[in-house]
């Protein structure tokens, strides 16, 4: 059984170096845990500080990143629309105002797909 000083080892290494990035994140608010009532619990507080502002920042990232997205979504569409309009008038090739309107109706059919 490990002692309480070296439980850190029985992480994976992926999940101490995680753990060590926080802990070297937190050591910025030494003085104020350190100085606390309860140290430890301070210093996870402070480590929760640290997690709630990396996501808040990956929270910008993303945020940033869906309105270009939309975009391509959108530009995708529009071409897969384009596409499949042109098969199937190549296919069905319609005649009058009702085989247009059934095409249309494929289509819109189709582009859920």
């Amino acid at each position: 059984m490990a002692n309480k000083e070296d439980w850190k080892n029985d992480l994976g290494d992926e999940d101490r170096q995680i753990l060590l990035s926080l802990l070297n994140s937190v050591k910025k608010y030494r003085y104020a845990y350190e100085n606390s009532g309860d140290a430890r619990n301070a210093q996870l507080w402070t480590a929760l500080i640290e997690m709630q502002k990396r996501l808040d920042k990956t929270n910008e990232l993303l945020g940033n990143l869906e309105e270009p997205f939309r975009a391509i979504v959108e530009i995708g569409d529009e071409e897969k629309r384009k596409t499949i309009e042109k098969l199937v008038k190549d296919v069905i090739k319609p005649e009058d105002e009702t085989g247009e309107d059934a095409t249309q109706k494929l289509v819109d059919s189709l582009m859920k797909f």
